[in-house]
């Protein structure tokens, strides 16, 4: 979950009315389109995925055609997923991979409502109904849904099962993908966590802590504003990795928590690409 200090400054996020979001996420993708698109045809559906609390939506993307390709599980933010998320599944299946987004609230509602609902998460009320989705995971339920989300993406005929699979986050999608990655240490070769919120806490169910028990290349990248309210944070996660001997990157992008989901606040382009070219190397290492 995102830790207190991270919530705080998220509180600040302008308000995205439905106009504006619509704006800028046609923004982002005809940039994604210049950046990434055009490698391959993207299919999407959605699909329904039963777990041990319940059936969870999501949405899944691959490239059109015959091929096989190494799967990818997207954690996304507090916003669960939404039409912005859809875009950044289908960006990464056009660079050949078989992409799930589930909606990680789905014990709660369904992500179409959520989305419906237009929640504002600078508004108090907006913010504790999100906030009341997020506590109704425990640890446990991660990991859970963590193993039947991967089973289903196995399941996939586009899925090459003898490569590595991925898992990248956003704000506390960052702590379930090092939760997934210990969950199935198996079957993921490869964790991104974008702006991750409470990777490094004094709880002993601290996302870091899992490291060890996983077999992961990781890319950190950390948001600016986050490392200023707790610049140990990284150094603990640098030596966490370096003693479980994990190949790793943790960086200080320079970009405020959420620069890399287009249509919040803090979007920053410039950063957000780069996020994207550093996760494309980790991919194509560690995925091949």
């Amino acid at each position: 979950m995102c830790d207190h200090d991270t919530l705080e400054r998220m509180k600040s996020t302008p308000k995205i009315t439905r106009r504006s979001f619509a704006a800028i996420t046609a923004t982002a993708a005809a940039m994604a389109g210049t950046v990434a698109y055009g490698q391959a045809k993207v299919v999407e559906k959605d699909v329904t995925i039963k777990t041990p609390d319940g059936t969870a939506d999501a949405a899944l993307f691959y490239p059109e055609g015959n091929a096989k390709h190494a799967a990818v599980l997207v954690w996304a933010d507090i916003m669960g997923l939404r039409p912005v998320f859809r875009e950044m599944g289908r960006r990464l299946a056009s660079q050949g991979y078989v992409v799930l987004v589930p909606n990680p609230f789905y014990r709660s509602a369904k992500a179409a409502d959520i989305v419906a609902a237009n929640y504002d998460f600078s508004n108090p009320e907006g913010r504790a109904k999100l906030f009341g989705f997020r506590s109704a995971i425990n640890d446990a339920g991660v990991d859970n849904d963590a193993k039947a989300f991967l089973a289903f993406l196995d399941t996939q005929p586009q899925v090459d099962k003898t490569k590595k699979a991925g898992v990248q986050g956003y704000c506390m999608g960052g702590p379930l993908s090092f939760r997934t990655a210990a969950a199935v240490p198996n079957r993921i070769g490869a964790v991104g966590s974008f702006h991750g919120g409470g990777l490094v806490t004094k709880e002993a169910s601290s996302p870091h802590l899992l490291i060890a028990k996983t077999n992961a290349a990781y890319l950190v990248a950390v948001a600016e504003n986050d490392d200023k309210t707790d610049p140990e944070a990284k150094n603990v996660l640098k030596k966490t990795f370096d003693d479980a001997k994990k190949t790793a990157t943790v960086e200080v992008y320079p970009a405020n928590h959420g620069w890399c989901v287009p249509g919040g606040g803090a979007y920053n382009a410039a950063s957000a690409e780069k996020a994207w070219g550093e996760l494309g190397k980790l991919y194509g290492k560690a995925l091949a």
